[in-house]
């Protein structure tokens, strides 16, 4: 059993040992593999959770998440309880764990062929990911499906946001949640990209190397999978060949907002 370990606790943190060892104890022969996404991004979550699910990979693989900022509720908490554990199983047979919270399940809503709650406590701990879940996450692993509850609906879960930052990867590329077959837009055609208050020049490309060094480029990316249907999903990516588009939009965050217009 692959193990992917999505979680907001921090690049290097230690927590993703102590998450590790839990998960461990309950599912001995499990290889973990850890992936830290920005501080409360359940956006970056479920994006991940869909790029890793739904692309190809080894058949027993369990996505276990975390990412629970716990806004589901303003109001002060009682015995830290946040929002509540889901399962999901994706068309290719893999299944995803974890908190269901703001955009985590929003991306596979649609390819999931079974959306359930998970009957654990939804409090008890301030770290639930290390000392709540691992023993449900676990049995699931295993095939014991008893936790499971109320079954989800794709409507109760909110819709991809249209035109956000999904994340940045090391090289400064700005990966979109702008769906590709929604660009209407000719190969070479110049567009302005605003990202948050910063404004940039771009050319739509096809294929990001297509552009001469030094300009940006407004291409799909490398990511992406496909619908239930097959059709392929691919993302919008903005590229500075021989550069950084990260840092010629400032440094933006995670989830900040990117519009695009045709140039004049």
């Amino acid at each position: 059993m692959f193990v992917s370990l999505i979680a907001d606790y921090g690049t290097g943190d230690p927590a993703f040992a102590e998450v590790s060892q839990r998960l461990l104890l309950a599912c001995p022969q499990a290889q973990i593999h850890g992936l830290s996404v920005p501080p409360f991004s359940t956006l970056a979550t479920g994006f991940w959770i869909a790029q890793l699910g739904l692309n190809p990979g080894l058949p027993q693989r369990l996505i276990y998440h975390n990412c629970a900022p716990r806004r589901d509720d303003p109001e002060a908490r009682q015995n830290n309880e946040g929002e509540g554990l889901t399962y999901a199983l994706l068309p290719n047979g893999i299944v995803v764990v974890g908190v269901n919270a703001g955009y985590t399940l929003s991306f596979i809503k649609d390819s999931a062929t079974v959306l359930r709650t998970v009957n654990v406590s939804r409090g008890g701990s301030q770290f639930r990911s290390r000392d709540v879940f691992p023993p449900a996450a676990g049995a699931i692993a295993q095939g014991d499906l008893s936790l499971l509850g109320d079954e989800l609906k794709p409507e109760q879960i909110p819709d991809v946001p249209g035109d956000r930052i999904a994340w940045v990867d090391g090289y400064g590329n700005i990966k979109t949640t702008l769906a590709a077959h929604t660009v209407s837009l000719e190969p070479e055609q110049k567009v302005v990209i605003r990202v948050g208050s910063v404004v940039s020049d771009a050319i739509y490309s096809d294929g990001s190397f297509k552009v001469p060094e030094g300009t940006l480029a407004f291409a799909p990316g490398s990511s992406g999978w496909n619908d239930p249907t097959g059709k392929p999903i691919r993302w919008m990516e903005l590229f500075l060949r021989g550069g950084n588009a990260w840092e010629r939009f400032g440094k933006p965050q995670v989830n900040q907002q990117v519009t695009y217009s045709s140039a004049q």
